[in-house]
């Protein structure tokens, strides 16, 4: 009766036993991870390269003006932010006393002048007389002594008119040499632009600066028609950079934004401005100089040097890939799968799949969670599942 009972519950007891098993597995079962991820699709993918510190906007031209020597200003013919045109007078300093030497240089060379035609018009009256008296000296009416007086005394009127022009000569170049220190005390645009800066008011002293003292400028004036970017970039990257190369520009003052443009121009040098970091400058112009609108000179902006392009290829987000070209693939499995692919172009976004991932699969970006590695059971995460 007692062994007819016990088969009885065995069934029971083998069940309860099975509950308490399976509760106890599920309790402790690995619990998946939630991971983000991406899905492997095609599209383009850029090998590029960026400048390592800001860059700056530049103006083609640019220049500060100085007076050679200094004075007090008298005239100030513009001011900032005036466009002037090439040859426009800038600025003036006190020269009152250049002026008068100017006059007195250009009076001393008129009465120098009038000298001339006095001198010189006795000189050709002295030679026809002495033509005429060798004429009369070939009809017997003078004697050869006579002539030879008449031609000795054209000879010396003549070196007279000569000496005369020649003191011409040199109140001319007096004149000019006024003139010229007169240039020294005046500046002029030397090309269209619009003036960026003036240090000094009318009536102030103003210095320019000697050879090794940096002094402001009289004038700072800038020609904003042509402007480009100057950027410095790493030394290790300057043999891949070349004139022509396609560029993409961005401004800090435009953010979200980016211009189309080419390198100009890379230096012939590399720049250490501190130790350890030794860079090229290349310089990048817009292909359409009005896209961005008005700049000012001295916009911060970066260059991103274009190398290679590939369009239509598998890619996979750099963020997903692990060192020696490794990715976690979310199987189908549940299971998180670790695949070694082999790559192409990179850049900081997209790397091109050459083999070992098809579009349409799915790769982990989220790998700095903790547990996330090959093996592991996985869940999506609820921000991240379905999207690209």
């Amino acid at each position: 009766m007692n062994a007819s009972l016990l088969l009885r519950k065995l069934p029971l007891t083998l069940a309860a036993v099975g509950i308490v098993v399976a509760g106890l597995w599920w309790a402790n079962r690995p619990k998946p991870i939630a991971v983000a991820v991406a899905e492997i699709d095609q599209g383009k993918v850029e090998s590029s390269i960026a400048n390592t510190r800001a860059g700056t906007v530049e103006a083609c031209q640019r220049t500060k003006l100085s007076t050679i020597m200094g004075g007090r200003i008298e005239v100030l013919a513009v001011k900032e932010g005036d466009q002037v045109k090439k040859g426009q007078l800038l600025m003036k300093l006190w020269n009152d006393d250049q002026q008068a030497q100017s006059r007195l240089a250009a009076a001393q060379m008129n009465t120098t002048q009038k000298r001339v035609n006095e001198i010189c018009g006795l000189a050709a009256n002295a030679e026809k007389e002495a033509d005429r008296q060798a004429s009369l000296k070939e009809r017997g009416f003078v004697s050869g002594s006579r002539e030879e007086t008449a031609r000795s005394e054209a000879v010396a009127k003549r070196a007279g008119c000569e000496a005369a022009r020649a003191e011409v000569g040199s109140a001319a170049a007096r004149l000019n040499a006024t003139r010229v220190d007169q240039g020294r005390t005046t500046l002029y645009a030397p090309f269209d632009g619009i003036v960026a800066k003036i240090v000094g008011e009318v009536g102030e002293y103003s210095t320019p600066s000697p050879p090794g003292v940096p002094t402001p400028p009289a004038i700072d004036l800038i020609d904003d028609s042509c402007l480009y970017v100057k950027a410095p970039m790493d030394e290790v990257d300057a043999p891949k950079i070349s004139a022509g190369q396609t560029v993409r520009i961005s401004l800090d003052a435009l953010p979200k934004q980016n211009f189309p443009g080419k390198v100009k121009r890379v230096a012939p040098y590399v720049s250490a401005v501190e130790k350890q970091a030794r860079t090229v400058d290349i310089e990048a112009t817009f292909d359409d100089p009005k896209s961005p609108g008005h700049l000012l000179v001295g916009y911060s902006a970066d260059i991103e040097v274009i190398l290679a392009v590939r369009d239509k290829v598998v890619r996979v987000p750099t963020s997903a890939l692990q060192e020696g070209g490794r990715v976690l693939v979310a199987g189908s499995d549940g299971k998180l799968e670790l695949r070694t692919i082999k790559t192409g172009l990179s850049n900081w976004e997209f790397t091109e799949v050459l083999d070992g991932l098809a579009a349409g699969e799915q790769v982990v970006t989220s790998l700095e969670r903790e547990g996330v590695k090959a093996g592991a059971h996985y869940k999506l995460d609820e921000k991240t599942a379905g999207k690209k």
